[in-house]
């Protein structure tokens, strides 16, 4: 479960941008879409949802390419560019894109998240200096590194590296630890690499890869980021694809007639020159099976849809995080509520999943499907370019600018009452336009 990410000197956050998914304090009489997870005698408290409004270019995309980000430098354990180019996120491989464009003065860039996994707090960030914005060839370092769980320090790099005392992991410590520890640590010690992270280096091989597995695990297969949904193509895999060629999924399938597929089936059909299966359109026809590709029959909402909610299913049943760019992209605003409520449905949601997206469709500025601490703003000024997050929640509920539960917050959302709005007309150029073809 999600609890908090951080980012520092990400593109237009030049400044600290904090994500929060911790129910926000005096939200009287907002008790749903709050999820419980007791980490020993402790409960935490978490949102089960989150929508990210503001205009375009004001930075909603940078949000979840940070986490997109952090993610890809802790799986590879490493600050150097990834050889790979294939990504939606650029920045997660040339971290050369990372650093924010306005100021010429090299910053650190700085990740950080907290989550709950297994009955674990953990708290986990790094800061590094990678050179300034499109600085190649730079000599990057990771400036700091530290790693709490259960809110306990188990270790801190600054200059060098420090540990905590380590019985807070000590059912995580790797065989024979305690009679090698001060071996161990010494050699830990003096091992650190500028460009390396210690989590996924030192410490994953000399004091506990159990919990450096936990992490990466939970980051890999429980926190979904998905960047730019709008270009993505979900590929599946199959186990033994050679004695099945067609598979034919019957939960997809049902929920694809909900979203009004109904004269055919979708299916996967197995490449034989890869180990993959990709989307077709299935046809019966005097007992033969006949499949056109997806994307030459289907329009592009229902590709969009069938490749996003088999994401849904899996973060459901596994209690993941799904965190989605562009979630409602050609995908009609009634089935995408639906989704949310599922989300929000304590009878189905028994795994603490969670649904973090960003969108410009208002109607899901409502009381009635999310609580203000759930409601996200991103701006960016106009003369700094800096981007900013708030919540519906930072406003309060008294005096003049509070926010009460049953007021219309897509109404005032459209008179500037929250920011996060730009006022677009283009009239002046079209009329500059017809003006100069009058002048010719």
């Amino acid at each position: 479960m999600l609890l908090e990410f951080r980012s520092t000197n990400y593109k237009s956050f030049k400044d600290e941008l904090v994500f929060s998914m911790i129910p926000a304090p005096k939200q009287k009489g907002l008790d749903y879409s709050v999820l419980k997870k007791h980490v020993g005698k402790k409960a935490n408290r978490g949102l089960c949802s989150s929508v990210i409004y503001g205009p375009n270019a004001s930075g909603k995309t940078n949000i979840i390419g940070a986490m997109d980000t952090f993610k890809s430098i802790v799986l590879r354990g490493n600050i150097r560019n990834d050889a790979d180019d294939s990504e939606p996120n650029p920045a997660a491989g040339a971290l050369e894109l990372i650093s924010n464009n306005t100021t010429s003065a090299v910053l650190p860039v700085e990740f950080s998240i907290i989550f709950i996994e297994d009955d674990l707090h953990i708290e986990y960030g790094f800061s590094a200096d990678v050179g300034g914005f499109l600085t190649t060839d730079y000599k990057r370092k990771i400036l700091t590194e530290i790693l709490r769980i259960n809110n306990k320090l188990v270790f801190t790099r600054n200059e060098g590296l420090e540990f905590g005392p380590l019985e807070a992991i000590q059912h995580f410590l790797v065989n024979a630890f305690d009679q090698n520890a001060e071996g161990a640590m010494t050699l830990a010690k003096s091992n650190l690499i500028d460009e390396e992270l210690f989590l996924m280096n030192g410490f994953k091989t000399m004091i506990s890869a159990k919990l450096a597995s936990m992490i990466t695990t939970w980051l890999d297969k429980k926190f979904i980021v998905i960047y730019r949904a709008n270009s993505m193509r979900l590929i599946r895999k199959f186990s033994d694809p050679k004695n099945k060629p067609i598979y034919v999924e019957k939960t997809t399938n049902e929920a694809a007639s909900y979203f009004g597929v109904k004269s055919n089936k979708l299916g996967y059909i197995f490449d034989s020159d890869k180990d993959e299966a990709k989307l077709y359109s299935l046809f019966e026809s005097n007992n033969n099976m006949m499949a056109i590709p997806a994307e030459l029959f289907e329009s592009f909402g229902t590709i969009r849809f069938i490749n996003v909610f088999p994401l849904v299913v899996r973060a459901l049943l596994s209690g993941s995080t799904l965190v989605v760019d562009e979630f409602d992209a050609s995908i009609h605003p009634m089935a995408l509520m639906s989704i949310i409520n599922i989300f929000h449905n304590d009878d189905v949601n028994i795994h603490n999943a969670q649904l973090v997206f960003n969108t410009h469709n208002p109607i899901f500025l409502n009381a009635n499907l999310f609580r203000r601490d759930e409601i996200k703003f991103v701006e960016r000024d106009d003369d700094s370019h800096i981007s900013t997050i708030y919540s519906l929640s930072d406003f309060g509920t008294a005096g003049k600018k509070g926010v009460r539960k049953n007021e219309d917050y897509m109404k005032n959302y459209f008179v500037d009452r929250y920011g996060a709005i730009k006022n677009i007309d283009f009239t002046p150029i079209f009329e500059n336009l017809v003006y100069d073809r009058k002048e010719v």
